[in-house]
Formats: C-alpha cells, structure tokens, sequence
C-alpha cells in the first residue's frame, strides 16, 4: 500500500477489517516492522483521536512518530503554481513536502476544508501535491472530502459487533448541530459502506433532511430517504453524524420535524448498536439517554482507531520493504 486515501486502495476490505481484528488481539506482533521507520503527522487542523490512535498505532509497530502543527509551528503553505510569493506565504508545498519526505517513510497529512469553495475543496489539492512532492507514502488523517481511516474503523466496528448470518441493516443519520460541519466523515462512511453492501457486508441506507444530498460519487448504490423513521425500522447499526449541504455548499438549511436520535426513536429499530465518530454535542446531535445507554458503542469504535491505523501502516511498511 503506497497511500491511503480511499476506500479505492482497498483492494479486499473483508482482509483488511480481518487484519485490523487480529491486530488488536495480537498488538505487537509486528514490532519490529517498523524499525528505524519513522512517521510524520502533520496537523493543519485539530485531532484527537485521530492524532492518539495513529501515535499508538505507529509505537505498537516500533514506528518512531514526529508531530508537526502546520496551523501553530509551521510555516505559512503556498499550495498555487506559478505566482510570486509576495503575500502571507513564506514556504511552498513543493519545499515543504519535498523536504518531509526526507525526514520520514511514511506521512500522514489531516486538512480540513474551508467550505467555501467546493470546487476547490473536492479537487483534494493540499493532498494530492503531498503525494507528487513528498515521494513517500502518504495518509489521510482526514481531508476536504474523505475520512478513510475514520471508515475503516466503523467498518471493523461494524464487523466486530454482528455475529448474525444475515446481512446487517446500516443507517447513516443525519443530525441537527450548531455549525456548518464539513461532509468528508458522511462521504467517506457512505463510500465504504457502499463498497461493503456491493460486497455482501451489509445492507446501507441514508437518511437526511431535503437539502442534504452528499454527492451521488459517495452514495453510490445506496438507499435514500428523506424520513428517519423509514429509515430506522429495523435498524442494526445506527450512524449518527451531521453534515453541511453540499449542493448549496457549506450552508445549514432549516429542517423541520425532530432528527435527533432519543429513545422513543431507537425503539423503531432492531435494538441498534448506536455509532458517532466522536466529538458528540450531547442533546443536540444525539440524546444523552442513548449515548449513555447499552446501545452505545462509541468508545468501542473509537478504540478501534488503532487498529484501523495499525493495519493500514503495517501494509505501507511492508511495501516499503518490497520497494528496496
């Protein structure tokens, strides 16, 4: 694996998630796969789990781990081509990449978009120069459109919670919040879900308010409806998570009826394991009760960001050793 983006470059997701599963029994199995190996991460915007659970990842593979806040310690970035820089950017992407490449074997890069500009946002331009210049493998600790380490988790967690024959029944919901959120954690969950049910893994359904279509590349093959109760029928697996509109880019338009998932809601469903990729506001996105209840399994797919990380830093490792 020489970068980690997309659900594309997955080529078995039933291995990977298996993977990431025998890992977490088996931690430090791989050791010393990363031996003298050393990981970048580097922040332009805030992180905690993603930040914790890829350090441990990394440590569990004998990684050493070099944190950079782009936002706080580093330079000003010029990403744009072909202008002078005589403004408020002192360092070029093409240096700046370049120049971390020489410092690590592998990169993890976490941008969030400024939902502005969609066309900007969902050319994945900050990342897609850290592949060409950095020359080293790089991974999406979350970007514009994408939160791939993020939907791999949800899937192991998914995995690691239904021991049924039939396929499980997966909701993505959207909920109330009191900002404009960006889409790349609802994409990037749909992408793999899709993925998954075109695999036989589940069966996947969307639930939002009109006006909060995500883009048809992600829901691909999906079940819509603009009704959370249709929705929830049934229900093994409810995915709670907010987003902004993307056709009418980064804005909130008002919703009518309630959307936040309490328990008279949770009792349309199939006793659902309730999923949010964490932070939660309480009692605005998703009710107390639930979070607090049995149903919750939050803490659980969070700790399974390790693991997630774990397998996807294994392989790039392994790749590396090939590419000698």
């Amino acid at each position: 694996m020489k970068q980690f983006f997309s659900v594309a470059d997955v080529a078995n997701l039933p291995d990977i998630v298996d993977e990431a599963l025998r890992l977490k029994n088996n931690p430090f199995v791989y050791g010393q796969l990363g031996t003298h190996k050393t990981l970048g991460l580097v922040f332009l915007n805030p992180s905690l789990r993603t930040r914790l659970s890829t350090q441990k990842a990394a440590a569990n593979l004998g990684m050493n781990v070099m944190v950079m806040n782009m936002d706080k310690d580093g330079w000003a970035l010029e990403t744009r081509d072909g202008i002078a820089m005589n403004g408020t950017t002192v360092e070029h992407i093409r240096e700046a990449a370049a120049v971390m490449g020489q410092y690590c074997d592998v990169l993890g890069i976490r941008s969030f978009p400024k939902l502005q500009d969609r066309e900007a946002d969902y050319s994945e331009d900050l990342f897609q120069k850290f592949i060409a210049y950095s020359g080293v493998p790089v991974v999406s600790l979350e970007s514009a459109t994408r939160h791939p380490l993020q939907s791999l988790t949800d899937l192991i967690t998914i995995r690691e919670n239904w021991h049924q024959s039939r396929k499980p029944k997966v909701v993505m919901a959207w909920a109330p919040h009191v900002k404009a959120l960006p889409q790349a954690v609802p994409n990037s969950f749909a992408e793999w879900m899709c993925r998954a049910q075109g695999e036989g893994m589940a069966e996947f359904t969307i639930a939002h308010p009109p006006g909060y279509t995500l883009s048809e590349q992600f829901t691909h093959g999906a079940t819509i409806t603009h009704v959370l109760d249709d929705a929830l029928a049934d229900a093994d697996f409810v995915y709670v998570k907010n987003w902004s509109s993307y056709e009418d880019y980064g804005k909130i338009h008002p919703v009518s009826g309630q959307w936040m998932l309490n328990h008279s809601r949770l009792a349309l469903t199939n006793q659902a394991k309730i999923m949010h990729c964490l932070p939660v506001r309480r009692d605005v996105e998703l009710a107390s009760e639930v979070l607090d209840s049995p149903h919750s399994i939050v803490i659980q797919q969070a700790g399974n960001r390790v693991w997630a990380a774990q397998a996807v830093l294994k392989r790039m490792l392994e790749q590396l050793s090939v590419d000698k």
